[in-house]
């Protein structure tokens, strides 16, 4: 059988060249008008028999991996945007229709959706070919109102940059809110922006694609090794005419030098305070135009152009589970990357750190699952967002709450920039543009400046 990757190289070799491909109209398959999401999907089946069967086997439908051994924890564990913590909007559970509006599905309105029912899968979202279909932005994945269900069923065609980006360039309530390396600018981009987007490339040239299940994991959710996208998947590991650079990329990964900068251009949140929350907002603005403060949400800061923060990392993934204790007077880590300068398997690695304040149970001591949409939104009473909330996540409420510090790390793998534009040595030797913190990786000093004084 020829690899879905091999198939995605040749297309995209043959799209750089200029050769395009007419996809199979489906107007003449579709005559009926098509009143809901449901009924589109019904209409799909009828010759795409097994495909909702398979979109219901992947994350995107379930979200939470298959249990696996989390680092600091005892048995297995079955995580996945489901049950994970962020230091965004916090958490799905009790938020469900707002969370899951990006779902691939349609429906998920509580804990009772039924993820088995094949209609539920939502085919548009990701085959869209006419840019008009959208998601209603509470509506539980919901067709928005006034999107012509006909017409987008009749365009279906490949996924596409565009339609990935629909959810992932938008997670967290904005554009490049979340992620700091994923935003509307790949779709078109040039070389200086995504050396693999401004070469006709798109999502599925990486994210590969086998039965609906896409290859890639987001560090927000990833644990472990499996189901990984690596540089190496296409190029070769010593592919530098440099031995010094090659002799580097052993412990230093490939996105550390070709990605100097993320949040290229629109800025992505860096710092989010619920404490804040509930003033009235007097309207302020940062330099980039965007709110610094929302009596919903509380205080925000925003970036761009940023230069990443480095740390070792072996593939694995330290996690803030449900329920874990915490001391208040430490940033809780909710993600943190495993790894040291000894560590035979880490390299180093840029990333995007999220920090901010969070609710956790003053007498519990761990983080609270806050209901936030058709909650604290609405009556802006933390006690009574805390009881509902935890009484939906299953964990039990002592009645008082604070505020502690967490981060979030978040692993850039997009924003690539070309060989030209890469970090040179300077970058991080002899303390030009002062990026490296030395002691905090392991080392010293600077191995460099050590060599000169000898």
């Amino acid at each position: 059988m020829v690899s879905q990757k091999l198939v995605n190289l040749v297309l995209g070799t043959l799209l750089l060249f200029g050769f395009s491909f007419a996809y199979e109209d489906h107007a003449e398959y579709i005559e009926d008008i098509l009143e809901s999401g449901q009924e589109v999907t019904e209409t799909c089946l009828t010759c795409h028999e097994d495909a909702a069967i398979e979109v219901m086997q992947t994350i995107h439908w379930t979200w939470k991996a298959g249990a696996t051994v989390v680092p600091g924890h005892k048995g297995k564990h079955a995580i996945g945007k489901l049950n994970a913590f962020n230091n965004y909007c916090v958490a799905v559970e009790s938020n469900w229709s707002r969370c899951t509006s990006c779902h691939v599905g349609y429906g998920w309105k509580d804990d009772k959706f039924d993820f088995q029912n094949e209609e539920n899968v939502d085919c548009l979202v990701c085959h869209d070919q006419t840019g008009t279909y959208k998601k209603s932005p509470a509506g539980a994945g919901l067709p928005a109102d006034g999107v012509d269900l006909t017409a987008v069923a009749q365009s279906v065609g490949p996924s596409s940059t565009q339609t990935c980006g629909s959810c992932h360039f938008y997670g967290g309530g904005g554009e490049n809110v979340k992620h700091g390396d994923l935003d509307q600018g790949l779709v078109d981009a040039d070389e200086s922006y995504d050396v693999h987007m401004g070469n006709a490339m798109s999502c599925t040239d990486c994210h590969t694609t086998d039965e609906h299940n896409i290859s890639g994991k987001s560090l927000a959710i990833l644990t472990g090794e499996d189901n990984r996208v690596r540089c190496t998947d296409c190029h070769d590991e010593d592919l530098h005419s440099s031995k010094v650079l090659n002799r580097h990329a052993e412990k230093i990964a490939c996105q550390t030098c070709h990605i100097p900068v993320f949040a290229k251009g629109q800025p992505t949140k860096m710092y989010w305070d619920w404490s804040t929350a509930g003033k009235d907002s007097t309207g302020e603005k940062d330099k980039y135009g965007l709110d610094t403060y929302l009596k919903k949400k509380g205080s925000f800061g925003w970036e761009n152009n940023v230069v990443p923060e480095y740390h070792w990392y072996n593939g694995y993934t330290g996690r803030y589970l449900k329920g874990d204790k915490l001391n208040p007077d430490e940033v809780v880590s909710l993600n943190n990357p495993l790894g040291n300068r000894e560590d035979e398997d880490a390299k180093l690695y840029p990333f995007k750190i999220m920090r901010g304040k969070q609710i956790y149970d003053a007498k519990n001591n761990y983080l609270i699952v806050p209901q936030l949409w058709k909650g604290y939104w609405e009556h802006f009473d933390w006690n009574k967002a805390a009881q509902a909330g935890m009484k939906a996540a299953n964990l039990k409420y002592s009645g008082e709450y604070g505020f502690v510090e967490t981060e979030m790390y978040w692993g850039l793998d997009h924003m690539v920039s070309p060989a030209e534009d890469a970090l040179k040595c300077r970058a991080c030797h002899r303390d030009q543009e002062n990026r490296i913190d030395w002691e905090a990786l392991g080392y010293p000093g600077d191995q460099i400046i050590k060599k000169y004084r000898k």
